[in-house]
């Protein structure tokens, strides 16, 4: 991994230290991705998992406290997002669990929990629908912890980069894989990576929701992600730096004749 991945690794690993007990039966009535995803299809729209992300390891978007969280997603979903996104990873994306609780009480849409998962305590600390569960992180743990979150009533969303992490995702029977265009060794990211691993994933299982995350800028982006498979496009960015409407609104409606598809 990357030096700054395996600086928040280190940091998470240090702050799950410090989770209490958890209760292990306590389960969620979730919102179905999948449901959300097809509301938008049956619109003409491209469904985007909007993200409220206030920062990331290289840049800052804006403070966002629990309340401006609730407000942004209220904003995203209105302009016909399928589904939030939510940092709670608190050193480097400057994300918070309060943030996640304020946004699924704010919204009707499905809320997915974006953090790095590495403890199963971590699975009870807070509600959503969704939760990220990295395949390159997880390793050989992949299977337990899919198995652990759909027991909690959590729609676990897998995220590969390449081909081995791939195979690893569809033997563990993932429902939902999200292909991070974003190489987690080197930070770079290249569309390509969600075009090459998208038949992959149709030919083994078509049922399997896909989402395209990372380097997703402008509607063209998310029209092309859509165009080689993509079920849904998760941006956080491009939509938090400027008018959160108006940048959603222009990457939901990118593949309807006729709209203004410039550039975010």
């Amino acid at each position: 991994m990357h030096r700054i991945i395996d600086e928040i690794i280190s940091s998470t690993e240090k702050r799950v230290k410090d989770i209490k007990n958890t209760d292990s039966k306590m389960s969620i009535d979730t919102r179905s991705l999948a449901s959300s995803i097809q509301s938008v299809n049956d619109r003409h729209g491209i469904p985007v998992i909007a993200e409220v992300k206030p920062a990331s390891p290289t840049t800052h978007n804006r403070d966002v406290s629990p309340a401006d969280a609730a407000q942004i997603a209220r904003t995203m979903e209105k302009a016909g997002a399928a589904a939030i996104s939510v940092l709670t990873e608190p050193d480097y994306f400057h994300g918070s669990l309060e943030n996640l609780e304020h946004v699924r009480k704010a919204v009707n849409i499905p809320v997915l929990r974006k953090d790095f998962i590495i403890d199963e305590k971590q699975l009870y600390e807070a509600n959503s629908d969704l939760i990220l569960l990295i395949a390159g992180i997880l390793g050989d743990r992949l299977p337990g912890f899919i198995d652990l979150a759909k027991r909690r009533g959590l729609q676990p969303l897998v995220e590969v980069h390449n081909h081995a992490e791939l195979m690893a995702a569809l033997d563990s029977e993932a429902n939902i894989i999200g292909i991070n265009n974003r190489n987690l060794k080197t930070m770079e990211i290249d569309l390509a990576t969600t075009e090459e691993l998208v038949p992959i994933i149709s030919e083994h299982n078509p049922d399997i929701i896909i989402i395209s995350e990372s380097g997703i800028l402008t509607p063209q982006d998310a029209l092309r992600m859509v165009q080689a498979g993509a079920d849904a496009v998760l941006v956080g960015t491009s939509i938090m730096k400027g008018d959160i409407y108006n940048n959603t609104r222009l990457l939901v409606n990118a593949g309807i004749s006729g709209s203004n598809t410039a550039n975010i």
